[in-house]
């Protein structure tokens, strides 16, 4: 009995060795390979330490040298580089101002009789000239079309009154002026000449600042970028008329109001008109602008131009119908001023205008309608040259033709 109780004693001591073995060459595998994860985490190519971080700041300083980039932390990511526009806003933002216009609406009630009402409506402009006297806004045709009078607003919230320059329709362009003895000193002192860009030289994907008088609420900034250029697209304007135009595409945020502010590059130049009259509400992040490269000489030639005396103003001699859109679409033919009627001894009937012809541009700017071609002829005087651009129809088909037109002068009767 006391040999078989040392005998099981003699086994339990051996058992308790090996077991302790055991321990030991388990601590020692698991410390190797909790070590070597530790080493692998702390030398790992994706650890951000902060001289890896300083050198991507630099790096992305040195691409971006005229944006005030700002370094945001976030947890196992490194550093995230948000756009500060701040200080091109402040610069920029004396060049913009706010228009609020009254004008007459009309409407028929239940029995059909016609009623009118007095209407408000906001826009945006940009001061793109100056001189002695004036003022120079570029805004759109439809921000002041109808109107009966106009209020500027500037920077420094002082108002003035404003007046329409001239109007390019086909384009949705204007020009509105504001006298500067209407203005206080210190707002003289305070509005600046916007700086225009080169909208032929954009890119897609380059930062888009869009400034305006969102929903009549006042100047309001929105970003984005370029999202497309060269986009033909149509619109109908308040004749009914489909005008067509190549614009900006941009996803900042474009808002009813802020027709006629700026599109403005990361180094705060007007790149394009703003017009919410091309917005679709279907959709998000699709505004659209008028490139300055366009406006521009259409702009200038607003400015300059000044509306001749009525005794002294040129005539054309044609009797025209507007070809509306849906006429267009209806009768297979071009979009523009039907010629109806030729006058005799007339300056279309010299240059060789024929009735049917369907007139569509005058001096390098589209036109539709009678109303945009006596617009246009209120500033010419007789004996002036001007380019025509006409549709012909040759065995059913409309060809486009170009003339020079010496235009007459208009008989005491019309």
């Amino acid at each position: 009995m006391e040999e078989y109780e040392n005998e099981n004693r003699k086994k339990k001591k051996g058992g308790f060795g090996l077991n302790l073995i055991k321990c030991v060459i388990f601590a020692v595998v698991f410390g190797l390979i909790a070590g070597g994860i530790v080493f692998a985490i702390n030398n790992g190519p994706e650890k951000n330490t902060g001289e890896s971080s300083s050198i991507l700041r630099q790096a992305d300083d040195s691409a971006q040298p005229e944006q005030n980039l700002k370094s945001v932390e976030t947890e196992g990511t490194g550093a995230i580089y948000a756009s500060d526009v701040s200080e091109v806003v402040e610069e920029v933002m004396p060049s913009i101002v706010s228009i609020t216009t009254i004008g007459m609406t009309e409407y028929y009630d239940f029995f059909g009789t016609p009623n009118q009402y007095q209407s408000e409506g906001s826009g945006s402009g940009i001061i793109v000239a100056d001189d002695t006297d004036f003022l120079y806004i570029a805004t759109n045709n439809h921000v002041v079309e109808g109107a009966t009078s106009l209020t500027v607003c500037f920077s420094d919230d002082e108002t003035a009154e404003g007046s329409v320059k001239g109007t390019q329709p086909g384009s949705d362009l204007a020009v509105v002026t504001v006298a500067k003895k209407d203005l206080e000193d210190s707002t003289k002192e305070t509005v600046r000449v916007a700086k225009l860009g080169d909208s032929s030289s954009l890119r897609v994907g380059e930062q888009a600042i869009a400034i305006g008088n969102a929903l009549g609420y006042g100047q309001s900034v929105t970003t984005g970028v370029i999202s497309a250029l060269d986009r033909q697209i149509t619109a109908q304007d308040t004749s009914g008329n489909s005008v067509t135009n190549t614009l900006i595409q941009t996803d900042a945020a474009i808002n009813p109001g802020n027709s006629g502010g700026a599109l403005l590059n990361a180094a705060g130049e007007v790149i394009g008109i703003n017009s919410v009259k091309y917005t679709d509400t279907s959709v998000e992040g699709m505004g659209y602008a008028i490139p300055i490269s366009t406006a521009e000489p259409i702009i200038n030639d607003l400015i300059e131009r000044e509306v001749v005396a009525e005794a002294e103003q040129a005539y054309l001699g044609i009797a025209g119908v507007d070809v509306t859109s849906s006429a267009a679409a209806t009768y297979d033919m071009p979009e523009g001023i039907f010629i109806a009627k030729v006058e005799p001894g007339t300056a279309a009937e010299s240059a060789g205008l024929q009735k049917g012809d369907i007139i569509t541009g005058f001096n390098g700017h589209d036109i539709s309608t009678m109303d945009e071609l006596k617009s246009d002829l209120s500033y010419c005087e007789a004996g002036k040259e001007v380019e025509l651009k006409y549709m012909r129809a040759n065995n059913g088909q409309y060809e486009e033709n170009t003339i020079t037109v010496t235009l007459g002068k208009r008989p005491v009767s019309q």
